[in-house]
C-alpha cells in the first residue's frame, strides 16, 4: 500500500523531470562547453586544444568578415522585424473582418508556416534562377529578366521577401488573436462617436496588440540574427558573401575551416547580443502595456 501510494503521488514528476533532463543534456551542457570552447584554438577534429584566451574575441572585432556579416544581418533583422509587424497587423485586421470566405483566407496565409524552411528556399531557387527571368522576358520587364539573388544590388530584396513570405504566418496568428481580444462594445461604442478607422487603430487597437507586438518583436529579432537554413538553401551567402548571416558565418568557419573555437565566439557574441536586446525590449513593452 505504502509502496502504491507513493507512486500515486509521484508518478507525475517523472513528466517534468525527463524533458529537463533532455534539456540539460541537448542544450546547456553543449552551451557551456561551447562558451569554454570559445576560448581555445580547437580545431575540432582532435581532442588536443590550447587555451588562448579572450584572443578568438579580439579577431573578431579585425574580422572584414564578421563585419560584413553583421551588417547584413543587422538590415535584414530589421527588414524582418518591420515586415512581419506592419504586414502581419494589416492582415490580421483585414482577417478580422466578417466576410465570406474568412476561413480559407486564414488558411491560406498560414499555409507558408507550415513548410519546411530549407525545402522553400530550394523552390524559391529555381523562381528565381528559372521562373522570374521567363516571366521577365513574356513581360518585357528588364529589371526581371535576371536572376534577382545572384546580383548583390537585389539581393537583399529577394531573401527578405521569401523571409516574409513564410514569416509572416505566424504574427497574423498573434495578431488576429491580439484582436480578437477586444471587446467589440469598445469598438462599436469608438464608431458611435464618430471614430475614425485610423482612431480606432491608434487609440482602441494598438494596446490591445502592445503584449502581441512584443512576441513578435523577439521572434523576428531572433530568427533575423540566427538566420540559417533558409539563406543557405536559397544563395549559400553569396554573391560574394553578400548575404552571409552570422549563424551561416560560424557554420563556415567551424565546418569549412575547422576553427571550431572561434565559431563558439563569434556564438557567445550573438548569443549575448539577442539577450541584451530582448531584455531591454521586454522591459520597454511592459512601460505601454495596459
Amino acid at each position: 500500500m505504502q509502496r502504491k501510494g507513493f507512486f500515486n503521488k509521484s508518478w507525475a514528476y517523472l513528466f517534468v523531470i525527463v524533458p529537463v533532463l533532455l534539456q540539460v543534456v541537448f542544450f546547456y551542457v553543449p552551451m557551456l562547453q561551447g562558451f569554454f570552447y570559445s576560448f581555445t584554438d580547437w580545431t575540432g577534429l582532435t581532442s588536443n586544444y590550447n587555451l588562448v584566451g579572450f584572443a578568438n574575441f579580439q579577431a573578431i572585432l579585425s574580422d572584414e568578415k564578421f563585419i560584413k556579416s553583421i551588417s547584413f544581418t543587422a538590415i535584414f533583422t530589421i527588414g524582418l522585424i518591420v515586415g512581419e509587424v506592419v504586414l502581419g497587423i494589416a492582415i490580421a485586421r483585414f482577417l478580422n473582418r466578417k466576410m465570406k470566405g474568412v476561413g480559407f483566407f486564414r488558411t491560406a496565409y498560414f499555409f507558408p508556416a507550415v513548410l519546411s524552411t530549407v525545402t522553400l528556399g530550394l523552390i524559391f531557387k529555381q523562381v528565381f534562377n528559372y521562373g522570374i527571368p521567363q516571366l521577365g522576358e513574356a513581360l518585357g520587364i528588364e529589371f526581371l529578366q535576371q536572376n534577382l539573388i545572384a546580383n548583390e544590388k537585389t539581393v537583399f530584396w529577394g531573401v527578405l521577401f521569401v523571409a516574409l513570405w513564410q514569416g509572416v504566418a505566424m504574427p497574423i496568428v498573434i495578431f488576429l488573436a491580439g484582436l480578437q481580444s477586444i471587446p467589440e462594445e469598445i469598438i462599436e461604442a469608438a464608431s458611435i462617436d464618430g471614430a475614425t478607422n485610423w482612431q480606432i487603430f491608434t487609440n482602441i487597437e494598438l494596446p490591445y496588440l502592445l503584449p502581441s507586438l512584443s512576441m513578435v518583436f523577439i521572434m523576428a529579432l531572433k530568427g533575423g540574427l540566427t538566420a540559417f537554413d533558409l539563406i543557405y538553401a536559397l544563395t549559400g551567402g553569396g554573391p560574394s558573401d553578400s548575404t552571409t548571416t552570422l549563424g551561416l558565418l560560424v557554420y563556415n568557419y567551424a565546418f569549412k575551416n575547422n576553427q571550431y573555437g572561434y565559431a563558439n565566439a563569434i556564438a557567445i557574441v550573438l548569443f549575448v547580443a539577442i539577450a541584451i536586446i530582448s531584455v531591454l525590449q521586454i522591459r520597454l513593452s511592459k512601460r505601454f502595456e495596459i
